[in-house]
């Protein structure tokens, strides 16, 4: 999957993976994709509810290695 941009939040507890995605959608068009890599396994429920409540879409999610990966297409 592209990406336009790569968040990694490895090693970084809630909320800071949500903190820091928020920041990076906020550099990005609409239409446009953020990969984020991230370690805490309460992040997929987060930036799942986070992307719907913010009108953007969870495209992807895979877990490689004990790091979960999403891409989120901004709105």
């Amino acid at each position: 999957m592209n990406s336009n941009k790569l968040l990694d939040a490895k090693g970084l507890a809630c909320p800071m993976p949500i903190v820091k995605t928020k920041k990076a959608m906020n550099e990005l068009e609409s239409g446009q994709v953020l990969e984020i890599h991230a370690t805490d396994k309460g992040a997929k429920n987060d930036l799942a509810a986070w992307a719907k409540s913010g009108g953007h879409e969870l495209v992807k999610h895979e877990v490689d290695n004990e790091v979960l990966k999403f891409w989120i297409k901004k709105g």
